[in-house]
């Protein structure tokens, strides 16, 4: 079997399946399917409409707060009075009054506060929480990427699975023919018990093999229907993305320390950490705020059976000492903003690691490709050679067992490496920061979280979210 053969052999291996599909899958639709899908993406997702609402809430500190009030009642009043009252005789006479009553006092009324300068925190605060939303939507970007490249390689996983299954399969029937072979050839006094025997051993080795592909594909094609969702079909060959990777080595990396989203996520958390120190601050300076208040009252008392009182009042807090907890959150949150520094710095190197890695994968792939075809044409050659020499009596039973399994080796580190060389593009397409779905060009609706943030960001009422709920 020549290598052109052999290679479409293996890729025709690597499209059959256990469960059978009406249409073929392929890895593009995996990916979608596992976009739109995966519960992990959907969670984060989830995680970063949460993190919208930290907006609205730093943004109602512009705003007035208004609070109503009401009261009614019953309210009893018994006293008793005691008077000296001159008699007849030139003295006095105590006399007791007792005087009793009831009201009904009711009121209601209303209460506004208006901030009018805290320290500048709630201009601080919302501007960290809007920090803390691009630091989610990074996030959301890393998990996005992880989940493409997790469905890649469970996708390349199965077909891996499938070819070696196949391989294996097609392995014991060659076996077996040899094993059939060599008895009748034992029959006839050509070869000894000893030929039979090795022959026998080689079966059972290849039913073993056979039998440790099958659960491996098992447990790929249980990895896909978690990562993606949904039984792999009968799927077709993938193909490696590196076209859509950067050329050269230190564009690469330059691309990977600016682009990858754990670095810009890092970049956002030294953001919100330096506003934590500012919103900390605001409690050294002064508050002011304006509190306006009206009080409608009724029977409150005998002579007053109504009432209305109404305020306007500035107030000025300016704080001198508060037990220096105040300080501590300052210089802690100037100590936090050190570490959230020095783990960007970790996230840049980590991403050009990360690069530099993935790079010498895809090299190493793409030379194993062209390495185990060469294998498997020599495997092939020496088998075709060692089988015609057997026929003559130069060569043993053994000596073409061998040569049939070194063949069989030969084609799954082909399939190997076939694998390997897909999952390593996308593996360095992730590591530049671009694993996303625009650059893949997958036609499917894309997740915009502006739309949520858009939709809340300004809302001054409401229970409901964007959606319904």
């Amino acid at each position: 079997m020549s290598v052109l053969r052999a290679g479409r052999y293996l890729l025709a291996a690597a499209c059959v399946m256990a469960s059978e599909g009406a249409f073929a899958d392929t890895l593009e639709m995996a990916l979608i399917q596992a976009y739109q899908n995966n519960p992990q993406v959907n969670a984060q997702r989830a995680l970063v409409r949460a993190t919208d609402e930290a907006v609205p809430q730093a943004l109602s500190g512009y705003r007035p707060q208004i609070s109503a009030t009401a009261n009614y009642g019953v309210q009893w009043t018994d006293n008793t009075n005691i008077q000296s009252v001159p008699n007849v005789l030139g003295g006095t006479t105590t006399q007791q009054r007792r005087e009793s009553s009831r009201t009904y006092p009711a009121g209601y009324g209303a209460t506004l506060t208006q901030n009018i300068f805290n320290g500048f925190t709630t201009a601080n605060t919302t501007r960290q929480a809007e920090s803390q939303v691009f630091a989610a939507r990074e996030t959301l970007r890393v998990i996005e990427q992880t989940v493409l490249l997790d469905a890649a390689t469970v996708y390349m996983n199965v077909l891996q699975a499938s070819a070696i299954l196949d391989l294996q399969k097609r392995n014991v029937e060659v076996i077996q023919e040899q094993l059939r072979q060599t008895r009748d050839r034992f029959n006839v006094g050509e070869v000894t018990r000893t030929d039979v025997a090795q022959a026998e051993s080689r079966v059972a080795a290849a039913q073993s093999q056979m039998l440790t592909a099958q659960a491996n594909l098992t447990t790929a094609r249980a990895a896909y229907r978690r990562v993606i969702g949904l039984d792999p079909g009968r799927l077709t060959a993938g193909t490696p993305v590196d076209r859509l990777s950067p050329r050269k080595l230190d564009i690469a990396v330059a691309q990977g320390q600016a682009e990858n989203p754990s670095v810009t996520a890092a970049e956002h958390g030294v953001d919100v950490a330096q506003l934590q120190v500012k919103v900390n601050e605001g409690s050294l300076y002064p508050q002011v705020s304006l509190v306006a208040n009206a009080q409608q009252n009724h029977n409150a008392t005998e002579t007053a059976r109504r009432g209305f009182n109404a305020s306007v009042i500035g107030q000025v807090v300016v704080p001198i000492y508060q037990g220096g907890g105040e300080y501590s959150l300052i210089r802690q949150a100037k100590e936090t903003v050190g570490q959230r520094r020095l783990e960007l710095a970790l996230n840049r190197d980590q991403a050009r690691a990360n690069v530099v890695q993935s790079w010498g994968q895809l090299d190493a792939a793409k030379a194993q490709i062209e390495a185990t075809k060469s294998q498997v044409t020599a495997a092939e050659i020496a088998l075709n050679g060692v089988r015609e020499e057997a026929r003559v009596g130069q060569r043993t039973t053994l000596d073409v067992l061998n040569a049939q399994q070194e063949l069989v080796n030969a084609r799954v580190a082909l399939v190997t490496a076939q694998r390997d060389r897909v999952v390593a593009s996308y593996t360095l397409l992730s590591a530049v920061g671009r694993l996303n779905i625009p650059t893949l060009g997958l036609q499917v609706p894309l997740y915009d979280p502006m739309i949520h943030y858009q939709q809340v960001r300004d809302s001054w009422i409401g229970i409901r979210t964007p959606d319904g709920r």
